[in-house]
């Protein structure tokens, strides 16, 4: 609230000061008042510069204002108060722009509560009873129905389910959890029931954990120290040292004052942040939020970047990779009998092989019997024999001896990193169906441009087997990869990129595991559309549409605001060059060099206004 008001003074102060300029120069109010408002809107404008000055000072940072402030007290001082309404009615343009380049959402950590239960099932003997989160113990036994979110880290006692564990791990595919299986907080139960024993409850579950990591990673984060900081880290004190010198030999208070004017740096001050306001609204139109223009500085820096696998490689959705028959069966027998022990399951890989078959154009009839047995696999009855569809070791307690020769052949497809079901009939092996996570058509596309931009590393994470990463790591063209990553794993890695000092490190992702990572990269970016609230609260970027090839366009325009940046500076340089000549050649006094100022300011802003209109080359 007290920044809102804040901003509203500036624009107050903005139109006070154009109104007391065109009074002044049109001679519209007699002098009296015209010195009046000159002298009473230019010391009312100058406090806030005078405020923002002291605390840099005081937190040991050198910022434009200092030097403008030195300015404006001098101008004040001397009475030259047109040329204080001048300096300030620039200064104020970039306070407003700069209040609408920052900002920064805090409300992380509560899209992630949105993900706790707030009532649990608890087994007391032959009851369940239903209780509060709150009052779980270590020790309960808690009854987990399909559709329930797990509340606590435990162990299984009994029963059978396939848990979704990607608000954890980010794996697309459910896990089957039987007794004496380890469960974790937050994941859901896709498929089954189970009755867990808790082991750690409240702050000590790894879902707890995960929230307290999303908010050390927020106050640990790396800064990025802007363009404009730097700039005036040295000028400034080039600039302050040279007015005393000069005031030393020539004596001359109105030269110094015109010098001081020409050259304090308040078009920097409006142009800088207004070439990265642009660069936030032509982003914004291509489907990405950028939360500050100093994360465009720095991908200009980017070196490294960590990308998670499931929702960002790939698009976390299960793709049959084909169909195989070790039997006289043909491939087209084996996908029919495959949908017709699958047709009545709700499970996502028998809906993937349903979906197939129909995409095939494989007629299927509906089996006169259907069984599921949860996390194991179905069995139907097709022309009065039993079709089974599921696990190696379904089959195998089913009656369904499997060769050595078969089995070897499928180690050999599950080492090379694929996902298998296997299909029986009349008592023997007949197929497998080979499923996987679905690669993004752009994700090899997006990491070969990102590496012609100058990324020189780009490292995929996973929580999925190595098998699997290699096999996706190898079709993308990453460079390396972590395979088995828990979000504290995939946390220890961000940290240690972060720390080696090679430059900047991006880390790309979705998902709640994710959030922590993202938070502490130097830039986190988040694919928006399939990524929770919690990953686009937690990261820097945002990609509101599910494509990959977004990230090398928002790359792209962090070096073209970068540039910009430098051309503006640049401008800058020469119109500065100009108005000292002017000004020690006592061409133009104080009040015409803060009008030379204000006015050649526009060049570097108008530059800095071809953002809005530039295209891209994937435009």
């Amino acid at each position: 609230m007290k920044k809102i008001r804040l901003i509203n003074f500036d624009y107050f102060l903005l139109a006070s000061l154009l109104v007391v300029l065109v009074g002044h120069y049109a001679n519209i109010s007699p002098k009296k008042f015209d010195d009046f408002f000159l002298t009473f809107f230019s010391c009312i404008a100058t406090l806030p510069v005078l405020v923002s000055a002291y605390k840099s000072v005081r937190n040991k940072k050198i910022s434009v204002d200092l030097l403008a402030s030195i300015a404006l007290v001098v101008s004040l001082l001397n009475k030259e108060w047109a040329s204080a309404v001048f300096i300030n009615l620039m200064l104020t343009s970039a306070r407003i722009f700069g209040d609408y380049t920052e900002r920064r959402s805090q409300n992380a950590i509560k899209s992630l509560l949105k993900l706790r239960p707030e009532k649990v099932k608890i087994k007391k003997g032959n009851r369940v009873v239903e209780k509060s989160i709150s009052k779980i113990k270590k020790g309960d036994l808690i009854v987990i129905e399909l559709g329930d979110r797990i509340p606590v880290d435990g162990i299984v006692v009994s029963g059978s389910a396939e848990i979704d564990q990607s608000s954890l791990t980010g794996e697309s595919i459910p896990v089957n959890k039987n007794t004496g299986d380890k469960v974790f907080s937050s994941t859901l139960n896709a498929s089954g029931s189970l009755v867990i024993k808790a082991e750690k409850v409240g702050k000590d579950t790894t879902f707890e954990k995960l929230i307290k990591l999303v908010a050390e990673s927020q106050d640990n984060k790396i800064g990025i120290k802007t363009i404009a900081d730097k700039f005036t880290s040295w000028y400034i004190v080039i600039t302050v040292i040279g007015t005393i010198l000069l005031y030393y030999f020539v004596h001359d208070l109105k030269m110094v004052l015109a010098v001081l004017l020409v050259t304090c740096a308040d078009d920097i001050a409006v142009a800088i942040p207004m070439a990265f306001s642009a660069a936030i609204g032509s982003a914004a139109r291509r489907g990405i939020i950028v939360k500050g223009g100093e994360y465009f500085e720095g991908l200009n820096k980017v070196k490294t970047i960590l990308i998670d696998k499931t929702g960002t490689i790939t698009k976390g959705k299960l793709k049959i990779e084909g169909v195989y028959s070790i039997s006289s069966a043909t491939k087209e027998k084996v996908l029919k009998l495959a949908a017709i022990a699958d047709c009545f399951s709700e499970h996502p890989v028998a809906k993937a092989i349903a979906d197939y078959a129909l995409g095939q154009k494989v007629e299927f009839e509906k089996p006169s019997k259907f069984k599921e047995i949860s996390g194991m696999g179905s069995t139907a009855i097709y022309e009065k024999r039993t079709v089974i569809c599921g696990r190696e070791k379904f089959l195998e307690q089913s009656g369904i001896k499997i060769s050595k020769e078969q089995v070897a052949k499928l180690e050999k497809t599950k080492k090379e990193g694929d996902s298998i079901l296997l299909v029986g009939y009349d008592n023997k092996l007949v197929g497998y169906i080979k499923y996987g996570d679905e690669i993004k058509e752009d994700a090899r596309e997006a990491i070969r441009r990102l590496k012609e931009l100058g990324v020189e590393k780009i490292v995929m994470l996973t929580g999925d087997n190595e098998a699997v990463a290699k096999k996706v790591a190898r079709k993308v063209n990453v460079d390396s990869f972590h395979d088995n990553l828990l979000p504290e794993d995939k946390l220890k890695y961000v940290k240690e990129y972060v720390g080696k000092k090679n430059g900047k490190v991006a880390m790309i992702g979705d998902g709640v595991n994710d959030a922590a990572s993202l938070a502490l990269a130097d830039v986190g970016i988040a694919m928006g559309v399939i990524g929770t609230d919690t990953a686009i609260e937690a990261a820097d970027i945002a990609l509101m549409k599910d494509n990959l090839l977004k990230v090398p366009e928002v790359f792209e325009l962090g070096k073209l605001v970068t540039k910009i940046s430098h051309q503006d500076f640049l401008i800058w340089g020469i119109l500065n060059s100009a108005g000292l000549i002017l000004a020690f050649t006592r061409v133009i006094g104080p009040e015409s060099a803060a009008a030379f100022n204000f006015v050649t300011d526009f060049i570097p802003i108008f530059n800095s206004l071809r953002l809005f209109k530039y295209k891209l080359s994937g435009d």
